[in-house]
């Protein structure tokens, strides 16, 4: 394990995260300053988040054709210069574009990024855990740092918040600079050791993810409304309960990870499916917030135990196209959850929360249904590391 590389793209992963998570920070100043109405807002969600989900697996294949290493340091300043100019823009349609840029820079640092990250940590599914667990770290921090930089009618100042990537930028070129060997992809490795693809094992993994993302997506859009509409909850307690999912499911990535290098990977997979049944069966009944508070942690935890394990499975599935494999299941794959809101919306609205719970219960019990026919597979990574 290079912990040194591994440290750097995961810092790398926190600073290209924070600007994804920036987009919708953004979005009640802008409302406020701008006048935006909620359509034109989501619109603006839609040119980051959406774009770059259906580009990322085109971005994975062109880092599969040869090793790109700069595409990491790219793809994250170009975020930021995207987000900067969204916050300086003067009209709806050019803060449209620059949303669109924000989310294209994005997706050409994910791919990449990804599998350098499974190759510094040697196969690794701890190291691939912790550097996720950095990208939900830059996250995190991105609506203290919107209301910090540009509240209060500020958005003028959105220059300010190119900060972090430029810090980074400098620390990414004073760390590689002398660096013979780049971040390359594990493409060679497959192509040395004979590997082969095997697409039907990919395809059921992807849509074991769709399983996985439509639940994830629709906790985290109702969780805090399911405590405040449905169990008469204060707006505090909401927010809290949110922000105990989101804080189990970053420990849950890091146990995932752990189990996995000692147990194996399909163990935390099959075994977070499975547990995550009854976490969220148990929201779905819940009394009152008193009860919802266990339940969303525990489910925090376990919808994430697959998480690392999952994009390492992914890669070896597609040892001669780990890039591409990243974009899928980390980009296209997961974008469905975000098309099926609007629906899980319109459920909500005509049958209460509970039923869009019930509703992406029944797609976590298809999830966890086919995450149990998944196999294993040997790592090149792992194997080419101990080489």
């Amino acid at each position: 394990m290079n912990r040194a590389r591994l440290g750097l793209l995961t810092g790398t992963h926190a600073v290209n995260d924070l600007y994804q998570g920036l987009v919708p920070a953004l979005l009640p100043f802008m409302v406020a300053e701008r006048g935006y109405s909620y359509t034109a807002a989501s619109g603006l969600v839609l040119a980051a988040t959406g774009l770059s989900s259906v580009v990322q697996p085109l971005f994975g294949i062109y880092a599969d054709r040869a090793p790109r290493p700069w595409l990491v340091p790219l793809g994250f300043a170009v975020a930021a210069l995207g987000l900067v100019l969204a916050g300086l823009a003067g009209s709806y349609a050019a803060t449209w574009c620059a949303a669109a840029l924000c989310g294209l820079g994005i997706a050409a640092y994910h791919p990449p990024a990804t599998v350098a990250a499974r190759q510094a940590g040697g196969g690794s599914q701890k190291a691939m855990s912790v550097f996720s667990v950095g990208g939900g770290c830059g996250s995190a921090c991105a609506p203290l740092l919107a209301a910090g930089v540009v509240g209060n009618g500020a958005l003028h100042r959105s220059w300010l918040l190119a900060l972090p990537a430029l810090a980074m930028l400098a620390l990414w070129f004073a760390a590689t600079r002398r660096d013979a060997r780049p971040a390359t992809s594990a493409r060679r490795a497959g192509v040395q050791h004979g590997a082969a693809n095997d697409w039907r094992a990919f395809a059921l993994l992807t849509a074991v993810v769709v399983g996985w993302s439509i639940p994830y997506v629709t906790v985290m859009s109702m969780l805090s409304l399911l405590a405040t509409r449905e169990l008469g909850a204060a707006p505090v307690v909401g927010a809290g309960l949110l922000t105990a999912f989101t804080a189990a499911g970053a420990a849950g990535t890091l146990l995932g990870g752990w189990l996995g290098d000692r147990l194996g990977r399909m163990r935390p997979i099959r075994i977070g499916y499975v547990l995550a049944l009854p976490a969220l069966a148990g929201l779905v009944l819940a009394p009152s917030a008193a009860w919802a508070w266990p339940c969303a942690l525990v489910l925090g935890v376990t919808m994430f135990l697959p998480f690392a394990p999952q994009v390492t499975l992914a890669q070896d599935y597609l040892p001669r196209n780990p890039a591409t494999a990243s974009g899928i299941t980390l980009g296209l794959a997961l974008s469905v959850g975000g098309m099926a809101a609007p629906l899980l919306g319109l459920l909500s609205d005509a049958q209460g929360l509970r039923a869009s719970l019930v509703a992406a219960l029944c797609v976590l019990c298809m999830g966890t249904a086919l995450a149990l026919r998944l196999r294993d597979r040997r790592s090149v990574v792992a194997t080419a590391a101990r080489c």
